[in-house]
C-alpha cells in the first residue's frame, strides 16, 4: 500500500476544474439542526503558518532541516516564512473575530519555548512571549483557544542526540518538560489542551514511508518493521505522562480539559459481500484509529488483531505502564476527531510485505463494482463522503462513549492560487455543508455527541511534502504578498452556524 503516502505529496494533486455536476449547489442542500452549544472553530499548525524560523532565539526542528534537503523532499518549498503568522499574528486574530470564529485551535513549537528542546536546555522567553501574545488576543477578541502541544515539529536536536521517539524513556522525560512549561505559562488562560496531533501519521509517515521529517524509511536504512510501533509506543507513553502531570499538578486550580487528537479514515469494504473485505475494513480501522484509541482512551493493550498479526514487531506495556495508561485513561476529556474522508478496504491473499502496517490490506477509492467512494478534491484521494464520516462518528462513539470534537475537517479545491477562483470556493462549501448535515443526523438520529466543529485550515498554508501545493484554507493567502483574502466558506462558515444552532422540540 505504498500509494498512501499520496496523502501528502504534489503528484497526487489535480488540475483543471471541478466537475460540479455530482454536487449540489450549497442553497440546495439542507441545512440540518445542530445543538446551541455546539461551537465551531478554525486549526492551523505551527510550521505551517508561523515562519520565523530562526528569529528571536527559535531553535530548528526537523521540518526545518526536513524541507532543507538536496534533492528537495517538500516540493522545493519550506517553511522558512510560510504565511509570517509570527509576525502578522494580531491582524490574523483580528481576521478571525471579524468572521465569527469561536475557537481557534493552533500548535505550540516545541523549539520555540526550548531550542534544543531538552528538559535540562534553557528557555526561550520571547518565544513564551509570542505565545502568551497570541493567546492574550484571542482572549480579548472572544476567541477560545485550544493548544496542541507536538504538530510535527520535534527539536532536531532531540533526534540528534537519541533518535527522539525512538528512545522512549529519554523522549517522554523531554515532553513532560516541555509539556509543564506550557501549562505553567500558559494554563491560567487556556482550558483545552491537545497533547499529540495525529500520532499514526507521526508513526508511519515519519518513520516508515519516509513521507515525512524526518523521512524515516527502508530505503535509507531504518527498520521500518519495527520503528514505526516504537514511535507510536512512545506518543502513548509521553501522552499518559503529560495527562499525568496536568492531572495531579495543574488540572485542580486551572480547571481545564486534555486530549489526543486522532485522525482516520472510514473504511468501507472493497467487496460488501465478501465477508474477507468486511473484516478487512474493520481490521484496517484498529490498525488505524484503536491502535491509539485503546490504550489511550480505555486504559487497555492494543487491539488483538494488532497483536495477533504484529506479533513482537509491537513493544509491550509495562505492568507499571498499563497501571498508568489505566489512571489517566479517564482524564481525557473529548475525541478529538481530524477526518478527511472514506476509503474502501481489501483483503489481500498474497504474502505481505515484512514491514507491513495495514494487516494485509490494500485501500481504493473504488470498490468491486467500479464505484467510486464520492467525487475527489483538489486532491484524488480525498473524496466526499458524509456518509463515512457519520459511520465514523458512530463508531467512535460505540467504542470509546466520549464526547467527539472534530478537531480537523477540510478539502483543497482546483485553482485556487487565483484569489477570484478563490474567492468562490463552492466545492468547499458544498463539502462543509453535507460533513456538517453528517454530523447533525449522527447527533438527532444516532445519539452521537459531538461537541464542535474545526475547519481546516484557517488559512492556506504549507502543506508539508506537497509544499504550496493545495490549498485547504478558508482564507487564501498570496504567497508573493502574504495578503488573506476570506473565501466564501469563510462566510458559510460563519452564518450556516448561526442559522443551524437551535433548541429542538
Amino acid at each position: 500500500m505504498s500509494f498512501e503516502k499520496s496523502m501528502f505529496q504534489l503528484s497526487n494533486l489535480r488540475s483543471g476544474n471541478h466537475d460540479h455536476t455530482a454536487l449540489k449547489v450549497s442553497s440546495e442542500v439542507d441545512e440540518l439542526p445542530l445543538p446551541p452549544d455546539f461551537v465551531w472553530g478554525a486549526a492551523t499548525a505551527a510550521y505551517q503558518i508561523e515562519g520565523a524560523a530562526s528569529q528571536d532565539g527559535k531553535g530548528p526542528s526537523i521540518w526545518d532541516t526536513f524541507t532543507h534537503l538536496n534533492p528537495s523532499r517538500t516540493s522545493d518549498a519550506n517553511g522558512d516564512v510560510a504565511c509570517d503568522h509570527y509576525n502578522r499574528m494580531p491582524e490574523d486574530v483580528d481576521l478571525m473575530a471579524s468572521l465569527n470564529v469561536e475557537v481557534y485551535r493552533f500548535s505550540i513549537s516545541w523549539s520555540r519555548m526550548i531550542p534544543q528542546g531538552g528538559r535540562d536546555d534553557p528557555v526561550n522567553e520571547v518565544g513564551i512571549a509570542f505565545y502568551n501574545a497570541l493567546i492574550d488576543r484571542l482572549l480579548d477578541r472572544g476567541i477560545t483557544p485550544v493548544v496542541t502541544l507536538y504538530h510535527w515539529d520535534a527539536p532536531q536536536a532531540l533526534y540528534d542526540r537519541y533518535g527522539a521517539f525512538l528512545d522512549t524513556a529519554q523522549f517522554t522525560a523531554d515532553f513532560e518538560r516541555y509539556a509543564r512549561l506550557c501549562y505553567d505559562r500558559f494554563g491560567d488562560r487556556v482550558k483545552s489542551w491537545v497533547t499529540f496531533n495525529e500520532p499514526y501519521i507521526i508513526s508511519i509517515f515519519a518513520h516508515l514511508n519516509g513521507t515525512l521529517a524526518p523521512g524515516h524509511c527502508a530505503a535509507n536504512g531504518n527498520d521500518t518493521c519495527r520503528e514505526p510501533w516504537r514511535v507510536g509506543h512512545t506518543v502513548i507513553l509521553s501522552h499518559a505522562a503529560a495527562v499525568r502531570i496536568y492531572a495531579d499538578e495543574f488540572q485542580p486550580s486551572q480547571q481545564g480539559e486534555i486530549t489526543i487528537v486522532l485522525n482516520g479514515h472510514f473504511y468501507e469494504p472493497f467487496d460488501a459481500d465478501s465477508q474477507a473485505d468486511i473484516d478487512a475494513a474493520q481490521r484496517r480501522l484498529e490498525f488505524y484509529i484503536a491502535w491509539f484509541g485503546d490504550p489511550v482512551f480505555l486504559g487497555r493493550d492494543y487491539p488483538v488483531s494488532m497483536r495477533a498479526y504484529l506479533g513482537d514487531r509491537l513493544p509491550t506495556f509495562t505492568s507499571d505502564e498499563m497501571a498508568l495508561l489505566r489512571r489517566v485513561a479517564p482524564v481525557n476529556a473529548f475525541y478529538g476527531m481530524n477526518h478527511y474522508s472514506t476509503k474502501y478496504a481489501r483483503a489481500l491473499t498474497g504474502r505481505p510485505a515484512d514491514d507491513d502496517w495495514t494487516g494485509n490490506i490494500e485501500e481504493s477509492s473504488v470498490n468491486s463494482k467500479g464505484e467510486e467512494i464520492g467525487p475527489p478534491s483538489a486532491f484524488e484521494w480525498l473524496r466526499l463522503a458524509p456518509g463515512g464520516f457519520r459511520k465514523l462518528l458512530n463508531w467512535v462513539w460505540k467504542r470509546y462513549k466520549l464526547p467527539i470534537v472534530v478537531t480537523e475537517n477540510g478539502c483543497p479545491c482546483v485553482g485556487e492560487e487565483d484569489v477570484e477562483v478563490a474567492k468562490n470556493d463552492s466545492w468547499r462549501v458544498n463539502y462543509f455543508a453535507q460533513y456538517l448535515n453528517a454530523i447533525s443526523r449522527a447527533i438527532y438520529e444516532d445519539r452521537v455527541s459531538v461537541r464542535g466543529y474545526y475547519a481546516w485550515s484557517l488559512m492556506d498554508n504549507f502543506e508539508w511534502s506537497a509544499g504550496f501545493g493545495p490549498r485547504y484554507g478558508i482564507l487564501h493567502t498570496d504567497y508573493a504578498t502574504l495578503v488573506r483574502t476570506p473565501k466564501a466558506s469563510a462566510h458559510y462558515l460563519m452564518s450556516t452556524l448561526q442559522r443551524r444552532r437551535k433548541p429542538m422540540r
